[in-house]
């Protein structure tokens, strides 16, 4: 049987690895430019929610967040109604880099996707789609303490 998730896995960790090669320049390291680029593009976020969204544990998106707030790119703000969330927002700083970020990406997507037609395109992100569909049920249940069956 085809092992598609090492080629997911190759491909994930190759794009990661030119991502933070590239935005070194930005002092942006080891990922942290997936939590800005959610962070602008879903202004006000929780840190819970935003950890959901990148798949990664709380611990984790919190040193992440920490470190994106102490280099100028991220605030957080108390929510007006209840003083104990505290909402996520880019920077100015922050703003100015996410155009950077979003080149890079459509620059690797037309890279990664040179040589396909349309519909081999939309068809590519359907099966992604459902794939990722498929790996989150397991994902929920494992981050809730459970181990999966083999």
């Amino acid at each position: 049987m085809t092992d598609i998730l090492r080629e997911i896995g190759m491909i994930a960790r190759a794009l990661d690895s030119i991502s933070n090669i590239e935005f070194k320049e930005y002092d942006l390291t080891k990922g942290q430019y997936l939590y800005l680029v959610r962070i602008c593009e879903n202004k006000g976020i929780i840190q819970e929610k935003l950890a959901e969204m990148i798949k990664v544990d709380r611990t984790t998106a919190a040193r992440a967040i920490n470190k994106l707030e102490m280099n100028g790119f991220i605030e957080k703000k108390e929510d007006k109604y209840n003083k104990k969330i505290k909402k996520i927002f880019p920077t100015e700083k922050g703003e100015n880099v996410y155009p950077y970020i979003i080149r890079e990406n459509e620059h690797s997507n037309s890279v990664a996707l040179e040589g396909f037609d349309e519909k081999e395109v939309e068809d590519m992100v359907n099966f992604l789609h459902r794939v990722r569909k498929n790996i989150e049920k397991d994902w929920e249940l494992v981050k809730k303490g459970h181990k999966r069956i083999y």
